[in-house]
């Protein structure tokens, strides 16, 4: 019997109509994923003023693990800036950390906020914690040169989106029980929250060709987790899993009602709510997953990503006033 599903946005719809679609991923799709050319940064870069700076961080094992710092240039360094922490996607097992990169460029020029992204270890080369402990040491470094960087460390956002988002929500959580650092807010687009690939949205986008879809999910828990039990996954890599949700920052979920990850995020939403946290939830009617990544120019997309910047408006000042230096040369 098929179950029935919403209805994609006629102009998602669309746009996906040319878009080569599979159901799953193999080791060896994978493999040929990973070969594609990654994500053109120079090209995002161009029409920027903005000073870049390549480091690594040593991971809890020692391992370099590589930060890419994107500053405004040219702007006033008595002032401390805003930081948006960047967690990229992919499934945990694909992408860098370049990937849905502008994004969060797009707050470097509305807020001159200084962009950290990290390049995170995936699976299944890396496996449990690895990949969320990667995160919170880039994010650790990020806050110890917070003077040095030119940031703010009162005004740090996490932020992700897929496996990012479900990452930046890791650490938020280690954040929180281990008292630092501290953060302002956690930005969680379409997240990858909860390893169990359970929720009626999971069963909703199995068998079905997709984006991504309830097999390719389990293929990247899978991929994570190996042959753990439910009892022995981490609540941080796996943050629905956490039975408290109290003293999180500030929160804004957004995702597609046409999407696997639907129903977790919702429910990470409610949860925080039922705690007295603050949360903003959004699902976009006929989003698939990561919509506003694969096709920005669509009309739904750009709706999605002004409410997100109007979201990060109110917490953060804007960077609008005469003589600022991050819009294009």
């Amino acid at each position: 019997m098929t179950t029935a599903r919403p209805a994609l946005d006629p102009e998602l719809r669309e746009l996906l109509a040319d878009m080569p679609l599979m159901s799953r991923l193999t080791p060896e799709v994978l493999a040929q994923l990973r070969q594609l050319p990654s994500t053109p940064i120079e090209s995002l870069l161009e029409h920027r003023q903005v000073d870049r700076r390549e480091t690594t961080v040593p991971a809890k094992d020692g391992t370099p693990i590589p930060l890419s710092v994107l500053s405004p240039a040219n702007t006033d360094r008595t002032t401390a800036a805003p930081c948006i922490y960047w967690i990229h996607g992919g499934g945990m097992v694909m992408g860098d950390r370049f990937s849905q990169i502008d994004i969060p460029l797009e707050w470097l020029d509305q807020f001159g906020a200084v962009v950290v992204s990290v390049d995170y270890r995936l699976a299944p080369e890396a496996t449990g914690t690895v990949l969320v402990d990667d995160c919170y040491q880039g994010l650790l470094w990020v806050a110890e040169h917070a003077a040095e960087l030119g940031i703010d460390p009162t005004r740090i956002v996490v932020a992700g989106a897929s496996a990012g988002g479900g990452l930046a929500a890791g650490v938020t959580l280690l954040a929180r029980d281990l008292g630092s650092p501290a953060i302002a807010a956690q930005m969680l687009i379409c997240p990858m929250l909860d390893h169990r690939n359970a929720t009626t949205s999971s069963r909703q986008y199995s068998g079905v060709p997709g984006v991504w879809t309830g097999e390719m999910n389990a293929f990247g828990w899978g991929s994570v987790l190996g042959d753990l039990t439910d009892a022995e996954v981490s609540q941080y890599v796996s943050p629905t899993l956490a039975e408290d949700l109290a003293g999180l920052p500030t929160t804004y979920i957004d995702t597609g009602s046409a999407e696997v990850f639907r129903d977790e995020d919702t429910d990470y939403a409610t949860r925080i709510w039922a705690v007295g946290g603050q949360a903003e939830l959004h699902v976009w009617a006929g989003g698939f997953h990561g919509f506003d990544a694969l096709y920005p120019q669509a009309h739904i997309s750009t709706t999605a990503r002004r409410t997100r910047t109007d979201w990060l408006a109110r917490l953060l000042p804007s960077n609008s006033a005469p003589g600022s230096t991050t819009s294009s040369r």
